[in-house]
């Protein structure tokens, strides 16, 4: 396999071109199943990329929908062959948010706000070990070894030489009023948040407690955004046992709309700096 091929992104790609061939036909998600005597929720999961794909699905698919040109069919199935293969998550055994590292994996960019931690892209190991722990009393200490090892290789993507991830990140101030560990760790994490925002494809911003109410008291979410034009964005929203991944335009576009509004009504990019390095020595004292 090549080291380029993102089996998530795949499948996303592969789902999208299932559908408009579906859509192409004149034909619902219920009639395809019906056809192929599988469930609905079958096809639904294939075209959004949650379930791999195999080669006879795509060639049952393809009959479905009469795709006569080989040369298409060909393009699905080698498709579908690189879908299955495995990404670098993999290796770390079974990931609960291993869709969410695969679009990450392979985003130009991403914005992100967090009212209640330092995003794990921006995160100390230290600060990781004792957020996972405490999160997730009942995680054996190898497993929380794992996830962290995780986090730190999805840093890679914030350090990368070549074509860094462009990230965004809007924080509250309750982010960075908890204590993760001990002071001493949240003064190493502010500190290390306050390095991390100087780098030029990484930006920090935060909602302070006096500014009221604003428009992220809903929760956390994440939008990624790809360099393939193809790719349509996600807003991802985390879960406790399931995580929700959001692509209809209208979905994106109203959170990418909220985002704007929190950007605008947070400090700028200097007024956060200092906040947060104000903070980072009150955990000094």
């Amino acid at each position: 396999m090549a080291s380029n091929v993102n089996p998530t992104v795949r499948r996303r790609r592969l789902g999208q071109e299932l559908r408009r061939l579906r859509e192409l036909k004149g034909m619902t998600a219920e009639e395809v199943a019906e056809r192929l005597l599988v469930s609905q929720s079958k096809i639904s999961r294939l075209e959004n990329g949650r379930r791999s794909i195999s080669q006879r699905d795509v060639r049952d698919l393809c009959g479905v929908y009469e795709v006569d040109d080989h040369r298409i069919v060909d393009s699905l199935m080698q498709m579908a062959k690189d879908s299955r293969q495995q990404g670098w998550w993999h290796s770390f055994g079974d990931i609960p948010y291993s869709v969410y590292i695969g679009l990450e994996t392979d985003a130009a960019s991403l914005r992100v706000y967090d009212p209640q931690v330092v995003p794990g892209l921006l995160q100390t190991r230290p600060y990781a070990e004792s957020l996972i722990a405490g999160a997730l009393p009942e995680t054996a200490p190898g497993d929380i070894d794992k996830r962290v090892q995780v986090r730190l290789k999805r840093q890679e993507r914030i350090s990368a030489p070549d074509n860094p991830l462009r990230l965004w990140t809007v924080l509250d101030e309750a982010a960075l009023r908890r204590t993760v560990g001990n002071r001493s760790l949240m003064r190493d994490q502010l500190e290390h948040l306050v390095e991390q925002s100087q780098l030029p494809h990484v930006t920090v911003q935060v909602i302070p407690f006096d500014m009221g109410a604003h428009p992220g008291l809903n929760g956390q979410y994440a939008i990624l955004e790809f360099p393939d034009a193809a790719d349509s964005s996600v807003v991802y929203i985390e879960g406790v046992t399931s995580d929700l991944y959001l692509e209809k335009a209208n979905d994106v576009q109203k959170y990418s709309v909220m985002y704007e509004h929190l950007r605008a009504q947070a400090l700028n990019v200097e007024q956060s700096r200092q906040f947060i390095a104000d903070i980072a020595k009150e955990y000094a004292r």
